[in-house]
Parts: structure tokens; C-alpha cells; sequence
């Protein structure tokens, strides 16, 4: 029988190495992982069955299609990685057939780095945390609690089924958007041509006649003459207020009170709240669900809520739980969540299923957003095209004035 060197960390996250004789590394990685320890790598490596012919496959390094990492290639990565591991293949070998398959140079390049470092002896959550841009402190958090209860297969899909929903909600909120702005463009575009090669064709025409143009064809043209000998100054101007708005935003003070303004929008206030209480109950319900305690969970979620505005509520309830508050009481104090989910988190609380309450929460708020971008597109549509046609109409009325009032002299 054939004798197998392994690498495992146990549940207290400390390396240890030994030997052991077993048929297949997939027998002692089956007999190691009933030990509650994480497989890190087995030697000699597994030559035969589905791995070894996935091992074989042509390294596509050099079929690169981009350099840089899509929220589709983390996607592919995690469910690939719980698939493997749960099929019982090391860690060090499954990023090792999964580098073979992707199609982004950097992000061949790290998952490389992360064979490296953890042949090192850095732990899976460690060598991730190197790379904070790619993998998110959502990301490390998971693993490392996968990595200590020994289920890191389990925990590794419940974030890939997490990121597949973030990553359907978000083109769900993307392909909402696009018709709107395509309209929005289309009906600028065609003023824009109106303004600048139309009208001035009739100026050039009214030039030749003898009378007073009238007020409102005066007022046109000389929009017309403006926005001509000034468009590149306009669109100079644009473009150092977006970027001075852009440098603003990104400052702590800038950032939160643009947060505190769109929350306080008329119409769209509702919609911004409901997206950050969506990715709120998200991230709880599948950190809390995976076996991270509540505190944690929200230490995690303050850092990762991606709106500041969220993160300062988010710490004043950590710091109520951690005093002994209940979360329903904490979260009611914050004044931001409704009484709905208030509710709902104190029936998760008292029969023992917050998880749960948290992905109904989220599931009502992923609807909530959904209807309320398919009814503002449906509702910006006739609002653009009745805009769009009574600035064209004021500008043909304009235009045509003269010529009516010169038919009625000449009539006369």
C-alpha cells in the first residue's frame, strides 16, 4: 500500500504535517477531512480517475482574452473551488486545475501567488489576504471560518451561490438602466444636431429677409449661437466639474453627505435605501448562515457595505449587540430599517432562525429594487418622448414663425 505525505490544518488553524498509507490520496483525503482537518496538499499527487485528466488539460496561460478580473471570473473561481473540494481534491490542487482555465492573465498570475504562498505555509485565508483589491474582507472572513470548522467546501459554496446572486441582481439592475440612458442620449443627441446644424440653416435663410424676426425665433438662435462658439468650452467645463465631483466624493466628508443626499431624494431616496438594506441582509444572511457569529458577522458587514452612511449604523448596532442588546432593538433604534424588518429579525431572534429571516429580507428588497427600475423605465419613456417633443415643437414653431408672418405680408 502506497504512502501518501499530507499537509492539513486542524480546527485550531495550526499546520500539521505527517504520513499515512492509504489506497488513493482520495481515500486519506476522505479519512483526513472525517478529522475535521482541512487538506491543504497530499503527495504524491492523485495520477488517475476525472483529476488527473483535468490535470492533463492544455494550460491556457497563453489564451488570455483580457488582463484584468471580472466579477464573473471570482464567480467561476469560487463555485469551481467548492466543486473540487468537495469532491475531495486538495486545495493547492485545485487552484492548480482552475489556473489552467481561466482567461485573465492577473488573475492566473494570482492564483499562482496563492499556490505559492501556501506552500509557504501561509493558511487559504491568509494568502487571499495579500490581494484585498481581488478577494474582499468578505472573501478572507468566510475561508477563515471554513478553514477552522473544517468545512471549507460548504462554506466556499454558500459564497459562490452568494456572488452568483449578487452578480444576477446586478445585471438585473444594469439591463433596467441601459434603455433609460440610451433614451436620455438619443433624445440629447438629436437637440444637439438640431441646435447646432439646423437652426443654424435658418438663421442663414432669415438673413435674407426684410423684417423683424420675431421674439421667440430671436431667443432660439441666439441659444443656437451660443451653444456653437461655446460647445467645447460646455463640455471642458463638464468635465472638470465631474472630476472636481469625482476627487470630492472620494474624501470622507464628500463621500457621506452625497450619501446623505441620496437618500433624501424625492423619488429616488426609497430605492437608494432599499439597495444598501438589500446588500445588508445579503451579506448577514450568508455570514451568519455559514457558521460566523453575529458580532463578527457584523464587524464583516460594516467594512464591506460599501456606503458609509450604512457602516456608521451598522457600527453603533455591533456595539449595542456587543452590550447585550438584541439586534431587532438595536436595529429599531438606528431609525434607518423599517418596521418590517424590524419585526422580521425579532422572530428570527426568537425562534432561532436569523439566517433565514435575513434572505427573506433580502428577497423582498431584490423585488422591491427590480419593480421599482422596471416602472421608472416604463414611466421615463413617455416623460422623454412628451420633453423631447415640446422642445422640438417650441424650436419648428420658432422657426417657421417668420415664414408665416412673410407669407402673410406678402398675402397682404
Amino acid at each position: 500500500m502506497p504512502k501518501f505525505a499530507y499537509t492539513v490544518r486542524n480546527n485550531k488553524g495550526t499546520k500539521v504535517t505527517g504520513t499515512e498509507e492509504a489506497t488513493s490520496a482520495d481515500e486519506l483525503t476522505g479519512r483526513l477531512q472525517l478529522r475535521n482537518l482541512v487538506v491543504i496538499n497530499i503527495v504524491p499527487e492523485l495520477k488517475e480517475g476525472a483529476v488527473a485528466v483535468m490535470l492533463q488539460a492544455p494550460d491556457r496561460q497563453r489564451r488570455y482574452r483580457r488582463y484584468g478580473i471580472t466579477g464573473d471570473d471570482l464567480v467561476i473561481f469560487s463555485r469551481q473551488l467548492a466543486t473540487l473540494l468537495g469532491a475531495g481534491v486538495t486545495i493547492l490542487k485545485s487552484l492548480d486545475i482552475i489556473s489552467k482555465q481561466v482567461y485573465s492573465r492577473k488573475f492566473y498570475n494570482v492564483l499562482k501567488e496563492l499556490q505559492k504562498n501556501m506552500e509557504a505555509g501561509l493558511s487559504f485565508h491568509e494568502a487571499m489576504s495579500k490581494y484585498p483589491k481581488i478577494f474582499s474582507e468578505l472573501w478572507t472572513n468566510l475561508i477563515e471560518s471554513g478553514e477552522a470548522s473544517g468545512n471549507l467546501a460548504v462554506i466556499l459554496s454558500r459564497l459562490a451561490s452568494y456572488l452568483e446572486r449578487r452578480a444576477v441582481f446586478k445585471r438585473k439592475i444594469i439591463s433596467a438602466i441601459i434603455y433609460p440612458a440610451i433614451l436620455m442620449m438619443v433624445g440629447l443627441g438629436a437637440l444637439l444636431f438640431l441646435t447646432v446644424k439646423i437652426i443654424p440653416t435658418f438663421a442663414e435663410l432669415f438673413k435674407g429677409f426684410k423684417v423683424e424676426l420675431p421674439l421667440l425665433t430671436r431667443m432660439i438662435i441666439e441659444v443656437s449661437y451660443l451653444i456653437r462658439k461655446g460647445i467645447f468650452g460646455i463640455i471642458g467645463i463638464i468635465i472638470v466639474l465631474f472630476f472636481i465631483f469625482r476627487r470630492y466624493i472620494k474624501t470622507k466628508t464628500g463621500r457621506r453627505r452625497f450619501e446623505q443626499l441620496q437618500f433624501k431624494l424625492p423619488l429616488f431616496g426609497e430605492f437608494f435605501r432599499s439597495l444598501v438594506v438589500e446588500r445588508f441582509s445579503s451579506e448577514m444572511s450568508t455570514l451568519i448562515e455559514s457558521g460566523v457569529p453575529l458580532l463578527y458577522s457584523l464587524e464583516i458587514t460594516e467594512h464591506s457595505v460599501s456606503n458609509s452612511v450604512m457602516a456608521d449604523i451598522v457600527r453603533k448596532i455591533k456595539e449595542e449587540v456587543r452590550e447585550g442588546k438584541p439586534l431587532n432593538k438595536s436595529l429599531d433604534k438606528s431609525g434607518f430599517f423599517e418596521p418590517m424588518v424590524v419585526q422580521m429579525i425579532a422572530i428570527g431572534e426568537e425562534i432561532g432562525e436569523l439566517p433565514q429571516m435575513f434572505k427573506r429580507i433580502n428577497t423582498f428588497y431584490e423585488e422591491y429594487t427590480e419593480t421599482f427600475l422596471v416602472r421608472f423605465a416604463s414611466m421615463f419613456e413617455p416623460i422623454m418622448l412628451i420633453f423631447m417633443g415640446m422642445v422640438i415643437g417650441v424650436m419648428v414653431v420658432g422657426m417657421f414663425l417668420p415664414i408665416f408672418q412673410i407669407a402673410q405680408i406678402g398675402g397682404g
